[in-house]
């Protein structure tokens, strides 16, 4: 079974301008449809932070945005860390439905994003990145595209024995799931 986890698009962290905002946006509410089509889990996890930025639990800015669609059937888990295993029950829950395949999409790249993509290769989980899924704002430092741009090209080259890592876009993404649907309705057929 696949998992899409969808990582703190709140409506606080979007007051912040970030990138491909709509594009990104698009494309999870794409691969989210077509993953409970699969009978796979969605996952949102929202960050339950200060009410300082307007992200403590409950509060309007702790929300998933609107533009997202959310159905009963997805999961939701309150985080505290950038990990967004780090005291909460997503661990279990992978374990409970027996997910060995997480897709990762969501908000801010270089913090909560990465954080969660190097915990699940340490539970030794396999990912695949949606390279165009995830988004971030201008640094100081560095713009967000730039951001966006290092990640993908790190994450396409970390090593964890045993473990396949795949940083795709989401188009890539949608055509192999699309492919192993029409391959496993095939087996279906030949087999009845």
């Amino acid at each position: 079974m696949k998992a899409l986890l969808v990582i703190d698009m709140q409506k606080s962290v979007f007051t912040t301008p970030r990138y491909d905002k709509d594009g990104v946006i698009n494309r999870i509410n794409n691969l989210a449809s077509i993953v409970r089509d699969e009978n796979g889990l969605v996952i949102f996890i929202q960050h339950n932070g200060s009410v300082e930025e307007d992200m403590n639990q409950g509060s309007k800015g702790w929300e998933i945005i609107d533009e997202l669609n959310v159905v009963d059937n997805d999961i939701k888990i309150t985080k505290t860390a950038c990990d967004s295993f780090f005291k909460t029950d997503l661990e279990s829950i992978l374990k409970e439905y027996k997910v060995k395949d997480v897709i990762i999409t969501g908000a801010v790249t270089e913090l909560c994003v990465d954080t969660t993509f190097r915990s699940c290769l340490s539970k030794e989980l396999n990912v695949t990145m949606i390279s165009d899924g995830h988004t971030t704002g201008d640094r100081e430092h560095l713009k967000a595209n730039l951001i966006i741009q290092h990640h993908n090209w790190t994450w396409k080259n970390i090593i964890i024995p045993n473990t396949n890592i795949e940083v795709v876009k989401t188009n890539e993404l949608i055509t192999q799931l699309k492919a192993l649907h029409k391959s496993n309705d095939e087996r279906h057929i030949q087999i009845k």
